[in-house]
């Protein structure tokens, strides 16, 4: 499981360090492709298949499902894990999302995501400021 929040700096060809704490858990290949709210999204191999799963259990023939597919999947780039934990982001998916040099990577369970430090910065003040009220419209696990 992949948690916590780092703090790093894209170097000046693009490589992020995978944060040491999560490399163990990533491997020596990941996936990355557009995740939500801004972020990169980056999943471990084995998640992605799991994730390739779900893909594959959507209908084609309905519209936001071709819409969905098509965002996540034209996104999508197997990247390699260098022998110092790096890996290439692609220089598409940073200019698309506007993600510049100084970037937080969060632990978010199944994938880490990748902010750009500004975005990342105003998306948790709305959240902290929000928190309660988005805690108390989950749905419950009833045990």
């Amino acid at each position: 499981m992949f948690f916590g929040t780092y703090f790093h700096t894209l170097d000046s060809k693009g490589r992020l360090v995978i944060p040491s704490k999560l490399r163990d858990e990533a491997g020596t290949r990941v996936y990355i492709l557009k995740g939500f709210d801004g972020a990169l999204a980056i999943y471990k191999a084995s998640e992605f298949d799991r994730l390739s799963d779900e893909f594959e259990t959507l209908s084609f023939n309905k519209k936001n499902s071709r819409a969905y597919l098509r965002a996540r999947l034209a996104s999508a780039c197997e990247l390699e894990v260098d022998r110092q934990g790096r890996v290439q982001l692609p220089t598409q998916l940073l200019a698309k999302y506007n993600i510049g040099k100084e970037v937080i990577v969060i632990g978010v369970g199944d994938q880490m995501e990748v902010w750009d430090k500004v975005a990342y910065d105003e998306y948790e003040k709305d959240i902290d400021q929000n928190f309660e009220t988005i805690a108390e419209s989950l749905e419950k696990d009833e045990r």
